[in-house]
């Protein structure tokens, strides 16, 4: 992205908080904030339809299968937020209906599920997917049919789309600070580690552009692909350890997704790899993933994330509060996904009541200029390419399971969803909104290349 483009995003979102932070804190704290754009709301567009008797909301997450240890808490919290809406008295008068369905961690079966939802169950939106595969497998159903996809995680970027919004972290807001923060603990060599798929694959793309441009060299990189599931680590923690014997700092930077965490730190333990030797920071590791780990002999190994359980502001303790209830359980954690579909519903209440609609184009149209709360007491807000403000936080791993956040941004950052380290990507911006419409304009040649690639 130019300077001048990353410029006007930055004084679109500055210009948003600014103007929602005027607000009443009642109404920020009902969670139900309207963006900069409420009196733009188009006249005349209807209500849903009035024999419908309640708004239907899909949840598209896997209970079962290898991202189930990671899925399911985001169900349940979907199923709170639905449930805490409606106590509030619905939306637009009807109260709202969840519909789960179980994709099982099968990537083909996202796209079919997708499809029920959005012309069996006429759900006016869905929040769902975790993994980058599952995403790419359902977003051409929800751009043929037109409906909406909130998605809450991480992700490599590269993508944009007019229908889907990605309340989780751009690599600008995860996988690059984390990288920054090791190099300025002294780190030298880069072992970059994940599960073999999109996601880890695209993110290392990038992240070997941006260490190479940052003048390290070919032979202090080793990159490492594993299967889903993958639970035989010995040989390849072995090498890491040997990569790292070499004189020079080592770190290991983890893009490993789902179950495969568990038996990874369990053997970087076994081989007595702790965090002063070669730290881990990992980028799909949270509280929920540590709740099934001995986390002991894993302490000061880090993670990336926009948000942690430990984040200390009355938002935070709220949720958790509120969170904790709805479970029946004190002990259940809450992670950085979770707040991510807080921050997406919040804001598709929001913009709903703003359009009075739950017509797609008049919410999507609805959605940029939307401010939340979110978690760690600031407010996010969605910009014209779909991605939202967020704060970048990294947390050490504690015996508690829980993380002690050792540095976090001075501000919020606006997502990046084009990288400026790849050069198929490095000119080319996003924005959602009239006349541009477009989610690949290339600032070069002055064309939209449609809208995803």
């Amino acid at each position: 992205m130019t300077l001048r483009h990353r410029e006007a995003a930055t004084s679109f979102a500055e210009t948003a908080t600014r103007a929602v932070a005027a607000l009443p804190a009642s109404v920020l704290r009902a969670g139900r904030v309207l963006g900069l754009a409420a009196g733009l709301a188009a006249a005349g567009l209807s209500a849903a339809s009035a024999q419908d008797e309640t708004i239907k909301v899909g949840v598209l997450h896997s209970l079962s299968g290898t991202m189930a240890i990671s899925e399911t808490t985001l169900k349940d919290v979907m199923l709170m937020l639905i449930e805490e809406q409606n106590k509030k008295g619905g939306l637009l008068g009807k109260k709202l209906e969840a519909v789960v369905v179980d994709p099982a961690s099968d990537w083909p079966r996202f796209a079919e599920l997708a499809r029920k939802l959005l012309t069996e169950d006429k759900v006016a939106a869905t929040f769902g997917c975790w993994t980058s595969v599952s995403r790419k497998s359902v977003l051409p159903v929800f751009e043929e049919l037109n409906g909406i996809l909130f998605y809450p995680v991480q992700y490599e970027g590269e993508e944009s789309s007019k229908n889907i919004f990605y309340t989780g972290a751009a690599p600008n807001q995860q996988a690059i600070p984390a990288v920054d923060y090791l190099a300025a603990e002294g780190v030298e060599r880069w072992v970059l580690a994940g599960t073999d798929y999109v996601y880890p694959r695209t993110t290392n793309k990038i992240l070997e552009a941006y260490l190479k441009a940052q003048g390290v060299a070919d032979e202090d990189i080793m990159i490492n692909y594993t299967p889903f599931g993958h639970s035989d680590w010995q040989n390849i923690v072995a090498d890491i350890k040997k990569f790292g014997s070499a004189g020079k700092k080592t770190a290991v930077v983890s893009t490993i997704n789902g179950d495969a965490n568990v038996p990874f730190y369990k053997e970087l333990a076994n081989q007595g790899i702790k965090a002063t030797d070669i730290p881990v920071v990992a980028f799909s590791v949270g509280e929920e993933e540590l709740a099934g780990l001995d986390t002991q002999p894993l302490l000061g190994h880090l993670a990336a994330w926009n948000y942690f359980m430990s984040v200390d502001t009355p938002e935070n303790e709220e949720f958790i509060k509120t969170w904790q209830a709805f479970i029946k359980n004190d002990k259940r954690v809450t992670n950085d996904p979770m707040e991510a579909h807080v921050i997406g519903f919040n804001m598709w209440v929001a913009a709903v009541e703003k359009a009075g609609t739950t017509e797609p184009d008049a919410v999507i149209d609805a959605m940029i200029g939307v401010a939340v709360p979110n978690l760690s007491g600031g407010l996010s807000a969605m910009m014209p390419n779909h991605h939202i403000t967020k704060p970048v936080l990294i947390g050490e791993i504690q015996g508690d399971g829980q993380f002690d956040v050792v540095w976090e941004t001075s501000g919020l950052v606006v997502g990046d969803e084009w990288s400026d380290f790849l050069p198929d990507s490095k000119d080319l911006i996003s924005d959602w909104r009239a006349p541009m419409k477009c989610g690949n304009f290339n600032v070069a040649t002055g064309k939209c290349g449609g809208a995803t690639q």
